[in-house]
Protein backbone atom coordinates (compact mmCIF):
# COMPACT_ATOMS: atom_id res chain seq x y z
CA UNK A 1 0.00 0.00 0.00
CA UNK A 2 1.25 3.49 -0.78
CA UNK A 3 2.78 5.34 2.13
CA UNK A 4 1.34 8.84 1.75
CA UNK A 5 -2.08 9.60 3.12
CA UNK A 6 -3.58 11.20 0.01
CA UNK A 7 -2.64 8.26 -2.23
CA UNK A 8 -4.03 5.82 0.32
CA UNK A 9 -7.32 7.72 0.55
CA UNK A 10 -7.72 8.04 -3.22
CA UNK A 11 -6.98 4.34 -3.61
CA UNK A 12 -9.67 3.56 -1.04
CA UNK A 13 -12.14 5.88 -2.78
CA UNK A 14 -11.21 4.20 -6.09
CA UNK A 15 -10.68 7.45 -7.96
CA UNK A 16 -11.03 7.04 -11.71
CA UNK A 17 -10.71 9.83 -14.24
CA UNK A 18 -12.38 9.99 -17.63
CA UNK A 19 -12.65 12.41 -20.58
CA UNK A 20 -16.01 12.10 -22.33
CA UNK A 21 -15.69 14.70 -25.05
CA UNK A 22 -13.82 17.73 -26.30
CA UNK A 23 -15.83 20.68 -27.55
CA UNK A 24 -15.87 23.18 -30.35
CA UNK A 25 -18.45 25.67 -29.04
CA UNK A 26 -18.98 28.77 -31.20
CA UNK A 27 -21.04 31.81 -30.17
CA UNK A 28 -23.89 31.87 -29.50
CA UNK A 29 -24.06 28.84 -27.21
CA UNK A 30 -25.40 27.82 -23.82
CA UNK A 31 -25.04 24.24 -22.60
CA UNK A 32 -26.51 22.95 -19.35
CA UNK A 33 -24.84 20.03 -17.56
CA UNK A 34 -27.20 18.28 -15.11
CA UNK A 35 -26.31 17.32 -11.55
CA UNK A 36 -24.79 13.90 -11.12
CA UNK A 37 -23.76 12.36 -7.82
CA UNK A 38 -20.52 10.62 -6.96
CA UNK A 39 -18.45 12.45 -9.57
CA UNK A 40 -16.32 15.59 -9.76
CA UNK A 41 -16.77 17.11 -13.20
CA UNK A 42 -13.99 19.10 -14.84
CA UNK A 43 -13.53 21.43 -17.81
CA UNK A 44 -10.10 22.27 -19.22
CA UNK A 45 -10.00 25.33 -21.49
CA UNK A 46 -7.63 24.52 -24.36
CA UNK A 47 -8.50 27.54 -26.51
CA UNK A 48 -10.92 30.44 -26.38
CA UNK A 49 -13.11 31.33 -23.42
CA UNK A 50 -16.55 30.84 -21.92
CA UNK A 51 -18.57 31.49 -18.78
CA UNK A 52 -19.17 28.82 -16.17
CA UNK A 53 -22.17 29.22 -13.86
CA UNK A 54 -22.44 26.62 -11.08
CA UNK A 55 -25.82 26.13 -9.42
CA UNK A 56 -25.88 27.69 -5.96
CA UNK A 57 -22.89 29.96 -6.66
CA UNK A 58 -23.56 33.69 -6.99
CA UNK A 59 -20.45 34.55 -9.00
CA UNK A 60 -19.95 33.13 -12.50
CA UNK A 61 -16.43 32.11 -13.51
CA UNK A 62 -14.81 33.23 -16.76
CA UNK A 63 -12.72 30.40 -18.17
CA UNK A 64 -9.87 31.42 -20.46
CA UNK A 65 -7.20 29.45 -22.33
CA UNK A 66 -5.21 27.39 -19.85
CA UNK A 67 -7.84 27.55 -17.08
CA UNK A 68 -9.21 24.51 -15.30
CA UNK A 69 -12.48 24.26 -13.39
CA UNK A 70 -13.49 21.32 -11.21
CA UNK A 71 -17.02 20.89 -9.83
CA UNK A 72 -16.27 18.37 -7.05
CA UNK A 73 -19.81 17.32 -6.10
CA UNK A 74 -21.27 16.94 -9.57
CA UNK A 75 -23.42 20.06 -9.18
CA UNK A 76 -25.49 21.24 -12.17
CA UNK A 77 -23.83 24.01 -14.17
CA UNK A 78 -23.96 25.96 -17.43
CA UNK A 79 -21.27 26.75 -20.02
CA UNK A 80 -22.03 29.70 -22.32
CA UNK A 81 -20.39 32.41 -24.38
CA UNK A 82 -22.46 35.08 -22.60
CA UNK A 83 -24.24 34.99 -19.26
CA UNK A 84 -27.77 35.50 -20.56
CA UNK A 85 -27.77 32.91 -23.35
CA UNK A 86 -30.68 30.45 -23.66
CA UNK A 87 -29.54 27.05 -22.43
CA UNK A 88 -29.88 23.62 -24.04
CA UNK A 89 -29.18 20.52 -21.96
CA UNK A 90 -26.07 18.58 -22.93
CA UNK A 91 -28.27 15.60 -23.84
CA UNK A 92 -30.27 17.81 -26.19
CA UNK A 93 -27.06 19.20 -27.69
CA UNK A 94 -25.78 15.67 -28.35
CA UNK A 95 -29.12 14.76 -29.95
CA UNK A 96 -29.27 17.90 -32.09
CA UNK A 97 -25.71 17.56 -33.35
CA UNK A 98 -25.81 13.81 -33.85
CA UNK A 99 -22.59 13.54 -31.88
CA UNK A 100 -21.36 9.94 -31.93
CA UNK A 101 -18.68 10.22 -29.28
CA UNK A 102 -15.89 10.45 -31.85
CA UNK A 103 -14.01 13.68 -32.47
CA UNK A 104 -15.12 17.09 -31.22
CA UNK A 105 -18.63 18.07 -30.18
CA UNK A 106 -19.50 21.01 -32.47
CA UNK A 107 -22.28 23.30 -31.28
CA UNK A 108 -23.37 26.93 -31.56
CA UNK A 109 -22.84 29.43 -34.35
CA UNK A 110 -21.04 29.08 -37.65
CA UNK A 111 -17.98 31.21 -36.79
CA UNK A 112 -15.19 28.95 -35.55
CA UNK A 113 -12.28 31.40 -35.34
CA UNK A 114 -13.19 32.24 -31.73
CA UNK A 115 -14.54 28.81 -30.79
CA UNK A 116 -14.21 27.62 -27.21
CA UNK A 117 -12.34 24.32 -27.11
CA UNK A 118 -12.74 22.43 -23.85
CA UNK A 119 -11.83 18.99 -22.61
CA UNK A 120 -14.70 17.82 -20.44
CA UNK A 121 -14.80 14.82 -18.16
CA UNK A 122 -15.12 13.70 -14.60
CA UNK A 123 -13.36 12.10 -11.67
CA UNK A 124 -15.48 9.26 -10.32
CA UNK A 125 -15.44 7.71 -6.85
CA UNK A 126 -16.76 4.30 -5.87
CA UNK A 127 -20.47 4.38 -5.03
CA UNK A 128 -20.95 4.69 -1.31
CA UNK A 129 -17.47 6.14 -0.73
CA UNK A 130 -17.29 8.33 2.36
CA UNK A 131 -14.29 10.31 3.58
CA UNK A 132 -13.84 13.77 5.15
CA UNK A 133 -11.76 14.95 2.17
CA UNK A 134 -14.84 14.71 -0.05
CA UNK A 135 -16.75 16.99 2.32
CA UNK A 136 -13.77 19.37 2.42
CA UNK A 137 -13.96 20.00 -1.33
CA UNK A 138 -15.83 23.21 -2.23
CA UNK A 139 -18.63 23.51 -4.79
CA UNK A 140 -16.17 24.61 -7.48
CA UNK A 141 -12.41 24.96 -7.79
CA UNK A 142 -11.11 27.36 -10.42
CA UNK A 143 -7.41 27.12 -11.25
CA UNK A 144 -6.62 30.09 -13.54
CA UNK A 145 -3.96 29.88 -16.23
CA UNK A 146 -1.64 32.13 -14.23
CA UNK A 147 -1.34 29.34 -11.68
CA UNK A 148 -1.33 26.41 -14.09
CA UNK A 149 1.22 27.92 -16.44
CA UNK A 150 3.52 29.10 -13.67
CA UNK A 151 3.60 25.59 -12.24
CA UNK A 152 3.84 24.06 -15.76
CA UNK A 153 2.17 20.84 -14.57
CA UNK A 154 -1.31 21.42 -15.96
CA UNK A 155 -0.13 22.84 -19.26
CA UNK A 156 1.98 19.72 -19.84
CA UNK A 157 -0.79 17.32 -18.77
CA UNK A 158 -3.42 19.12 -20.84
CA UNK A 159 -1.23 18.89 -23.94
CA UNK A 160 -0.61 15.21 -23.28
CA UNK A 161 -4.34 14.55 -22.84
CA UNK A 162 -5.05 16.43 -26.09
CA UNK A 163 -2.50 14.37 -28.02
CA UNK A 164 -3.89 11.10 -26.65
CA UNK A 165 -7.51 12.07 -27.42
CA UNK A 166 -6.61 12.94 -31.00
CA UNK A 167 -4.25 10.02 -31.59
CA UNK A 168 -6.64 7.23 -30.51
CA UNK A 169 -3.72 4.82 -30.25
CA UNK A 170 -3.91 1.46 -28.46
CA UNK A 171 -3.95 2.12 -24.72
CA UNK A 172 -5.11 5.72 -25.13
CA UNK A 173 -8.09 5.25 -22.82
CA UNK A 174 -5.85 3.92 -20.05
CA UNK A 175 -3.38 6.78 -20.54
CA UNK A 176 -6.18 9.37 -20.44
CA UNK A 177 -7.62 7.85 -17.25
CA UNK A 178 -4.22 8.06 -15.53
CA UNK A 179 -3.58 11.60 -16.72
CA UNK A 180 -6.93 12.85 -15.49
CA UNK A 181 -6.25 11.27 -12.09
CA UNK A 182 -3.01 13.26 -11.99
CA UNK A 183 -5.02 16.39 -12.72
CA UNK A 184 -7.27 15.74 -9.71
CA UNK A 185 -4.30 15.30 -7.37
CA UNK A 186 -2.63 18.45 -8.67
CA UNK A 187 -5.84 20.44 -8.31
CA UNK A 188 -6.12 19.29 -4.69
CA UNK A 189 -2.52 20.38 -4.06
CA UNK A 190 -3.13 23.76 -5.68
CA UNK A 191 -6.34 24.25 -3.69
CA UNK A 192 -4.59 23.50 -0.38
CA UNK A 193 -1.64 25.77 -1.23
CA UNK A 194 -4.09 28.56 -1.95
CA UNK A 195 -6.52 28.05 0.93
CA UNK A 196 -4.23 26.86 3.75
CA UNK A 197 -6.11 25.72 6.86
CA UNK A 198 -9.40 26.73 5.24
CA UNK A 199 -9.01 23.57 3.12
CA UNK A 200 -9.87 21.57 6.26
CA UNK A 201 -9.24 17.85 6.02
CA UNK A 202 -7.32 18.29 2.77
CA UNK A 203 -4.89 20.57 4.59
CA UNK A 204 -4.41 17.88 7.24
CA UNK A 205 -3.82 15.15 4.66
CA UNK A 206 -1.12 17.18 2.89
CA UNK A 207 0.51 18.43 6.10
CA UNK A 208 3.73 16.43 6.70
CA UNK A 209 2.90 15.78 10.38
CA UNK A 210 -0.82 15.03 10.17
CA UNK A 211 -0.41 13.24 6.84
CA UNK A 212 2.23 10.97 8.37
CA UNK A 213 -0.07 10.21 11.29
CA UNK A 214 -3.04 9.44 9.03
CA UNK A 215 -0.89 7.21 6.86
CA UNK A 216 0.08 5.17 9.92
CA UNK A 217 -3.61 4.71 10.73
CA UNK A 218 -4.33 3.62 7.17
CA UNK A 219 -1.47 1.11 7.17
CA UNK A 220 -2.25 -0.39 10.57
CA UNK A 221 -5.91 0.16 11.56
CA UNK A 222 -5.67 -2.88 13.84
CA UNK A 223 -3.27 -1.15 16.24
CA UNK A 224 -4.59 -0.01 19.61
CA UNK A 225 -4.28 3.66 18.74
CA UNK A 226 -4.55 6.32 21.43
CA UNK A 227 -4.36 10.08 21.16
CA UNK A 228 -0.94 9.87 22.80
CA UNK A 229 0.48 7.39 20.29
CA UNK A 230 -0.98 9.33 17.37
CA UNK A 231 0.43 12.60 18.69
CA UNK A 232 3.80 10.91 18.98
CA UNK A 233 3.63 9.80 15.33
CA UNK A 234 2.91 13.42 14.39
CA UNK A 235 5.71 14.74 16.60
CA UNK A 236 3.35 16.99 18.54
CA UNK A 237 2.09 17.36 22.07
CA UNK A 238 -1.11 15.48 22.86
CA UNK A 239 -3.19 18.62 23.44
CA UNK A 240 -2.01 20.56 20.40
CA UNK A 241 -2.33 17.49 18.17
CA UNK A 242 -5.88 16.69 19.31
CA UNK A 243 -7.07 20.28 18.92
CA UNK A 244 -5.50 20.84 15.50
CA UNK A 245 -6.55 17.44 14.14
CA UNK A 246 -10.16 17.93 15.22
CA UNK A 247 -10.23 21.47 13.86
CA UNK A 248 -8.91 20.46 10.43
CA UNK A 249 -10.47 17.02 9.91
CA UNK A 250 -13.81 17.72 11.56
CA UNK A 251 -13.63 14.70 13.87
CA UNK A 252 -11.44 13.65 16.76
CA UNK A 253 -8.34 11.50 16.10
CA UNK A 254 -9.97 8.39 17.55
CA UNK A 255 -13.17 9.02 15.60
CA UNK A 256 -11.01 9.07 12.45
CA UNK A 257 -9.46 5.75 13.46
CA UNK A 258 -12.95 4.27 13.77
CA UNK A 259 -14.03 5.81 10.46
CA UNK A 260 -11.09 4.27 8.61
CA UNK A 261 -11.60 0.91 10.29
CA UNK A 262 -15.24 0.82 9.26
CA UNK A 263 -14.53 1.87 5.67
CA UNK A 264 -11.79 -0.74 5.42
CA UNK A 265 -14.13 -3.39 6.85
CA UNK A 266 -16.96 -2.38 4.50
CA UNK A 267 -14.69 -2.89 1.51
CA UNK A 268 -13.43 -6.25 2.75
CA UNK A 269 -16.99 -7.46 3.33
CA UNK A 270 -18.08 -6.35 -0.14
CA UNK A 271 -15.02 -7.54 -2.06
CA UNK A 272 -13.86 -10.72 -0.30
CA UNK A 273 -15.23 -13.94 1.14
CA UNK A 274 -13.20 -13.65 4.34
CA UNK A 275 -15.05 -14.71 7.51
CA UNK A 276 -16.37 -11.71 9.43
CA UNK A 277 -14.21 -12.52 12.46
CA UNK A 278 -11.08 -12.34 10.25
CA UNK A 279 -12.19 -8.96 8.90
CA UNK A 280 -12.89 -7.78 12.43
CA UNK A 281 -9.36 -8.70 13.49
CA UNK A 282 -7.75 -6.93 10.52
CA UNK A 283 -9.35 -3.66 11.67
CA UNK A 284 -8.61 -4.02 15.37
CA UNK A 285 -11.48 -5.97 16.93
CA UNK A 286 -10.80 -9.24 18.76
CA UNK A 287 -14.51 -9.82 19.34
CA UNK A 288 -16.94 -10.26 16.45
CA UNK A 289 -19.73 -8.98 18.70
CA UNK A 290 -17.86 -5.72 19.40
CA UNK A 291 -17.11 -5.35 15.69
CA UNK A 292 -20.78 -5.89 14.82
CA UNK A 293 -21.87 -3.21 17.29
CA UNK A 294 -19.33 -0.68 15.98
CA UNK A 295 -20.26 -1.42 12.36
CA UNK A 296 -23.99 -1.10 13.11
CA UNK A 297 -23.41 2.27 14.82
CA UNK A 298 -21.44 3.54 11.83
CA UNK A 299 -23.57 2.26 8.93
CA UNK A 300 -26.91 1.46 10.61
CA UNK A 301 -26.72 -2.09 9.21
CA UNK A 302 -24.78 -5.12 10.42
CA UNK A 303 -21.83 -6.71 8.60
CA UNK A 304 -23.93 -9.84 8.07
CA UNK A 305 -26.68 -7.84 6.38
CA UNK A 306 -24.15 -6.31 3.99
CA UNK A 307 -22.61 -9.69 3.23
CA UNK A 308 -26.01 -11.26 2.54
CA UNK A 309 -27.32 -8.37 0.42
CA UNK A 310 -24.18 -7.91 -1.65
CA UNK A 311 -24.87 -4.15 -1.59
CA UNK A 312 -22.11 -1.84 -0.27
CA UNK A 313 -22.95 0.07 2.91
CA UNK A 314 -22.61 3.79 3.12
CA UNK A 315 -22.93 6.33 5.91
Amino acid sequence: MKHDALSQILDALKLRGSVYFHTNFSAPFGVGVPAFGNVARFHMAMRGSCWLQVEGQDRPIHLSTGDLAVIPHGTAHVLSDELDRPVSSVDEVVRQTGYSGEGALYFGGAEEDQACKLFCGHFEFEEGSVHPILDALPSVIHVPNTQTMNAHWLDAVMRFVASEVHATLPGSDAVIHRLTEIIFIQVVRTFVDREGDKAGCLAAVLDPRFGRCMSKIHLAPERSWTVETLAREAGMSRTVFAERFTSLVGMTPLAYVTHWRMERARREIAETDLPLIDIAETVGYTSEAAFNRAFKRHFDVTPGQIRRSGVPAFA
